[in-house]
Parts: structure tokens; C-alpha cells; sequence
């Protein structure tokens, strides 16, 4: 491959994010699963906790470094840009 992704997720906010989801996913699937709302009701907040929570670490310093993007590319004026100009026809 090409591009190496060293860092991709490996942080305390994915995580957290990602384990307190399946976590969820899990009892929400055993609740439709049975009918048990007692189940899926608190799978759904759940999903709601771990997504917040996963956001509040990665914004409280424990998500990974953003990646910063290449510089675009800088063009200068050319001879080649700009309007160009129509021949003129004679018309009577």
C-alpha cells in the first residue's frame, strides 16, 4: 500500500467510542431479538453516551492528532489564462 495509517484510531476517545457502541449494538440486538425493551431502550442511550463520550476525550486531548492536509498548489498568472479574444467578422 501506499499510505501508511500508523496512528488510525489508536487513541483512548476511539476506543471508548468504539467498545461502549458494541457494547450497545449487542443489547439492542438481544432486545428486538426477545421484544425485551428493557434491552434495546438502554442500547439506544447507550450508543448516544458512547458517541458524546468518545467526542469529550478526543476534545479533552485523548483522540488522536489530526492529520494536516498538503499545501495546494500555488499557480501564478500565465500567458495561457485569462479572457481571450474572438476574431472579429465584418458584418453588413
Amino acid at each position: 500500500m501506499a499510505e501508511s495509517h500508523d496512528d488510525h484510531g489508536h487513541s483512548v476517545a476511539a476506543w471508548t467510542a468504539v467498545a461502549t457502541i458494541i457494547v450497545a449494538a449487542v443489547l439492542i440486538a438481544i432486545g428486538v431479538a426477545w421484544g425485551l425493551p428493557a434491552f434495546w431502550i438502554p442500547g439506544i442511550v447507550l450508543v448516544v453516551l458512547g458517541m458524546a463520550a468518545g467526542k469529550i476525550l478526543a476534545m479533552a486531548g485523548f483522540g488522536s492528532e489530526p492529520i494536516a492536509a498538503p499545501p495546494a498548489p500555488q499557480h501564478g498568472p500565465s500567458d495561457d489564462d485569462g479572457p481571450r479574444s474572438t476574431p472579429q467578422t465584418a458584418s453588413n
